[in-house]
C-alpha cells in the first residue's frame, strides 16, 4: 500500500544515493567550538574542556573555545552586544560543538544554559547550530552523575545537531587534575579521549552531507506555498 494521497508530489523526494554516499568531500581541518559553563578561577569544566582540545588538535581539528566572560543573560542585552556576536558567530563557523558544564543542583550551570539560550534556531536564512556534531562532558563535585549531560542532550536534539552518543562525565573532578591544571591518567582520561576520537568520526562523516542530512520535506512544501504566494498575489 503506497497510497499517499497528502503528500506533496513536487516536494517528496527519493533518497539521493550520490549526495548520501558521495559527497563533494572537505578538506579543510574539521572546525570545533567548545563551550565550557563555569567562570570559576580554577573551573574543572574549563580544564576538562581545554584538556579535551589538545586531543582534538592531536586529531587534527581546529578548535575554538569560547570564553564566556562578559556574556549577559539571555534578554538582557540586544543581540548586538558583542559577546553575543562573538558566540553566534563562532557557532556559524563550527562544524561540530563540545558542551562541558558542571552539574550544580542536579543540572547544568546557568552560564551554560545562558550560552545555549544566546544561539536561536535561525538567523535569517543561516543556522547557526543545525547539522552539526555534537560531544557532552560534565563534571561533578561528588559521586558520578548523568543529569546535566542528559539535560544537554535534549538541548542539542533541541537545536537540531547530531549529538554522539559517547559522552563524559567526571566526578569529584577535584581529583582528576593535578597542580598544573592538566588531567591525571585515568579510565575518566581514557573515556575523554574516546568522546573526542568518536566526535571526529562523525563530524568527518556529517559534515560533507550536513546540509542533505537536514533537509526537510516540511520545509520544502512551506517554501514552495510561500514562494507561490508571492508570484500570485495581485498587488504589492
Amino acid at each position: 500500500m503506497t497510497d499517499t494521497p497528502n503528500l506533496d508530489e513536487a516536494q517528496f523526494r527519493p533518497i539521493d544515493d550520490a549526495r548520501l554516499h558521495q559527497p563533494d568531500r572537505k578538506t579543510h581541518p574539521p572546525r570545533i567550538l567548545m563551550l565550557y559553563g563555569s567562570l570559576r578561577a580554577v573551573s574543572y569544566s574549563r580544564l576538562l574542556t581545554e584538556e579535551a582540545a589538545r586531543i582534538l588538535r592531536r586529531y587534527g581539528a581546529e578548535v575554538r573555545i569560547f570564553d564566556p566572560h562578559g556574556l549577559p543573560l539571555a534578554d538582557a542585552e540586544l543581540a548586538s552586544h558583542p559577546k553575543v556576536q562573538e558566540l553566534r558567530d563562532l557557532s556559524l563557523w563550527s562544524e561540530a560543538q563540545v558542551w562541558c558544564s558542571p552539574e550544580r543542583h542536579g543540572a547544568m550551570s546557568g552560564l551554560m544554559k545562558t550560552q545555549i539560550d544566546w544561539l536561536p534556531l535561525s538567523l535569517g536564512a543561516q543556522r547557526p547550530t543545525q547539522g552539526r556534531t555534537l560531544a557532552l562532558m560534565q563534571v561533578c563535585g561528588g559521586s558520578q552523575s548523568f543529569n546535566t549531560v542528559n539535560q544537554m542532550r535534549i538541548l542539542g536534539r533541541w537545536m537540531r545537531m547530531v549529538t554522539i552518543p559517547n559522552q563524559s562525565s567526571v566526578p569529584k573532578a577535584f581529583m582528576e587534575f593535578d597542580e598544573h591544571g592538566r588531567m591525571k591518567p585515568s579510565a575518566y582520561y581514557n573515556r575523554v579521549v574516546d568522546v573526542m576520537e568518536e566526535l571526529m568520526k562523525f563530524t568527518l562523516l556529517v559534515r560533507d552531507r550536513a546540509d542533505y542530512l537536514v533537509e526537510r520535506y516540511s520545509e520544502r512544501v512551506e517554501s514552495a506555498e510561500e514562494l507561490s504566494k508571492r508570484v500570485n498575489q495581485r498587488s504589492i
